[in-house]
């Protein structure tokens, strides 16, 4: 009877986890829209629209960069690495607050993620992009940015 008890918890958990999806489809890949191939608007309006992102910058440097916090649950992802900060600007678009100083760009996109340079790097040029890699933080935070199509 013992026997048949714990078949039956084990066949009861089996099918509620096989109902579940697996951690990892909670997260949403920036990979492909970091491929320097877009413009900012791009991408962050869907962000900005599906709510993956706070709505107004928790930053903007001089250079007129918005640092947008990703949403509490929105678990975004970058080459494996969980993204900190989205970063964007656009010239004469009202999705972006202007800076003190001289624009970086006419359009500047990308993230900030959790994650050493170097590694961050590798999983970058292997992906296939072009985007410039800065270090933030040593072996914390490293920024990965597109100027522009």
């Amino acid at each position: 009877m013992k026997v048949s008890a714990i078949y039956a918890w084990v066949t009861v958990f089996a099918a509620i986890a096989a109902g579940l999806p697996p951690g990892s489809s909670y997260a949403y890949a920036l990979d492909p829209q970091l491929d320097c191939r877009s413009n900012a608007h791009a991408f962050i309006a869907p962000l900005l629209k599906s709510r993956y992102i706070d709505s107004n910058p928790m930053r903007v440097e001089a250079n007129s960069v918005n640092a947008f916090r990703p949403a509490h649950d929105s678990k975004l992802m970058a080459f494996g690495f969980p993204v900190y900060a989205v970063l964007g600007y656009e010239h004469d678009d009202a999705l972006f607050k202007h800076g003190d100083g001289q624009p970086v760009t006419d359009s500047a996109y990308g993230v900030v993620v959790l994650g050493p340079a170097e590694s961050v790097e590798a999983h970058v040029r292997q992906a296939g992009s072009g985007a410039v890699i800065h270090q933030v933080v040593p072996l914390l935070l490293t920024a990965i940015f597109c100027s522009g199509p």
